[in-house]
This record gives C-alpha cells, sequence and structure tokens, in this order.
C-alpha cells in the first residue's frame, strides 16, 4: 500500500513539474517573438531609475526616467531624435540593437543590417548625452 502511495505522488509530482516547465518554455518563446518584432525597446542602464528607449527602426532614443516618490523626476529626455537611416533606406523592425559597456553611462549603438555602431552616452546632464558614429 505504501508503495503504490508514493508511486502515484512520484508520478503527479512529474506531470506537473513537467507541466510547469513547458508553459514557462512557451512564455520565453512568446516574450522573444514580441521582443524580436517591437518597434520600441526598453533597455536598462546600471542607474536603477532609468532606461534607454530605442525605436528599433531607425535608432531614435530617449532616456526613460521613472521615480516612487512625489520630488522625483519623471519622464523621457532626448538621446537621439533624428533616424539614423539614409534617405534611402527602409525601416525595418528590430534593426538597431544597444549592447551594455563596462561604463554605465555608455552603450554601443548596432545597425544589424549595415553594420553601422555609434557610442550612445546617457547622462541627466544634457551637455553629456550624446549619440556618435564609432
Amino acid at each position: 500500500m505504501k508503495t503504490r502511495f508514493f508511486t502515484l505522488a512520484f508520478v503527479l509530482f512529474t506531470i506537473i513539474s513537467f507541466g510547469q516547465n513547458q508553459l514557462k518554455a512557451t512564455n520565453t518563446v512568446q516574450q522573444k517573438q514580441i521582443s524580436e518584432n517591437a518597434i520600441y525597446q526598453l533597455f536598462p542602464t546600471d542607474n536603477y531609475w532609468t532606461f534607454i528607449k530605442l525605436d528599433t527602426r531607425n535608432g531614435k532614443m530617449w532616456q526613460v526616467h521613472f521615480t516612487i516618490s512625489d520630488d522625483g523626476y519623471q519622464g523621457e529626455l532626448i538621446l537621439n531624435s533624428s533616424s539614423l537611416l539614409m534617405s534611402d533606406e527602409v525601416e525595418v523592425k528590430g534593426r538597431f540593437t544597444l549592447y551594455k559597456t563596462n561604463n554605465m553611462y555608455n552603450f554601443i549603438l548596432l545597425d544589424q543590417i549595415n553594420g553601422k555602431t555609434y557610442q550612445v552616452q546617457w547622462n541627466s546632464d544634457k551637455e553629456k548625452r550624446f549619440v556618435s558614429r564609432i
């Protein structure tokens, strides 16, 4: 009797565990498909309150700040308001992506179609924010 109980418990536990793993894998695949086809993506910085929002079609970017207090800054600051594409190039979702560097204020922006790279520096001080071709 004890053997049957433990066998049944083991089988039920295995079935439940397998079902949860399959659900997690499906959600991960769905999230990856959404992010690959997304026009806008958020990239975290090492600053808890700051993200970079990227238009993946044309390289336009904004610094996004959030707060949980009434006296903190919340909003978007422009990093790059101009398209990085030539006038004859077509916008494609997912064309641009950001990569972190070891410097918390700097990212590398990659055009995944033609391979052009840009240094992106975010900062609260307007004079210290820029996007520059490498």
